[in-house]
């Protein structure tokens, strides 16, 4: 199956001919799993040197297991995995990593071949280490959420940060289409089972989250204001208040803006 036509956004910094060659160019097989728990045991074999899976539609969640807490992360179509590699290479923190498909998906495998045929094409090269920095800072998003006060507030923030990706815009509201259980909710923001229903009650109730027949659930009224979710602004807090300031950093950072710069020039691509 030709790569850009069943994920068109990875082409989008090719245009004219490049981009009609990249279509015949970058084929890849696509694999298609039913909901339920996942084995990854069986793609241990896979080398370091796949680029690794697609999501091309479906939803997965991956869950990290330390002790008895677990936080979870939704991965959905764009997403690029390597579900193969250790949950950790050290084994000094005792972490488990267990994967499930929530809906069925559709996966692209990157694989060697892809990858020494995606050589030739570093715009769409480009594009993925887009998608992993997009999912980096969703999974930072996320972190920041659960560490709100009150798990009514964490709820409400983290719909409207899924709506973002997932939502669609309805007659009754904005309406997540996603069959998320109570379980998996209190994985996402930092909360026992038991606490997140309560939550979700009271949510009901304030008519600010509702959860529909076929599972999925809708958001009514606006997004919430920044000011009403932490009691803090983010801009109040100062450089100093996360790490000591390195010195030479400033001199560091002009030096790799001035690489960059050397190496557009090289390619053409400045001005």
């Amino acid at each position: 199956m030709r790569l850009l036509e069943v994920d068109p956004d990875l082409g989008g910094l090719l245009n004219g001919p490049r981009r009609a060659e990249a279509e015949r160019e970058l084929v890849v097989r696509v694999h298609r799993l039913g909901a339920g728990a996942w084995d990854v045991t069986r793609l241990e074999g896979a080398g370091a040197d796949h680029v690794g899976l697609l999501l091309l539609e479906g939803v997965v969640s991956r869950e990290v297991i330390v002790a008895d807490n677990v936080s979870a992360e939704l991965l959905g179509p764009g997403d690029l995995v390597r579900p193969w590699q250790p949950a950790s290479k050290t084994g000094l923190l005792p972490v488990d990593v267990v994967w499930s498909v929530l809906s069925p998906v559709s996966i692209a495998v990157l694989d060697r071949r892809f990858a020494a045929e995606l050589a030739g094409w570093p715009e769409v090269t480009a594009a993925l280490f887009d998608r992993l920095s997009e999912r980096s800072l969703r999974l930072a998003t996320t972190q920041a959420i659960s560490q709100l006060t009150r798990v009514d507030r964490r709820l409400l923030a983290l719909f409207w940060h899924l709506a973002e990706r997932w939502g669609r815009v309805s007659g009754d509201g904005v309406v997540v289409p996603l069959a998320l259980t109570h379980r998996i909710l209190g994985q996402l923001v930092g909360a026992r089972r038991p606490t997140v229903s309560t939550a979700l009650g009271e949510l009901a109730e304030r008519a600010e989250l509702s959860r529909r027949v076929d599972g999925s659930w809708v958001l009514r009224g606006s997004p919430p204001d920044p000011s009403a979710l932490d009691r803090r602004r983010v801009s109040a807090v100062r450089g100093n208040d996360l790490m000591r300031p390195v010195r030479g950093l400033e001199r560091e950072l002009d030096e790799l803006d001035r690489d960059f710069a050397a190496a557009d020039d090289r390619s053409g691509l400045a001005g």
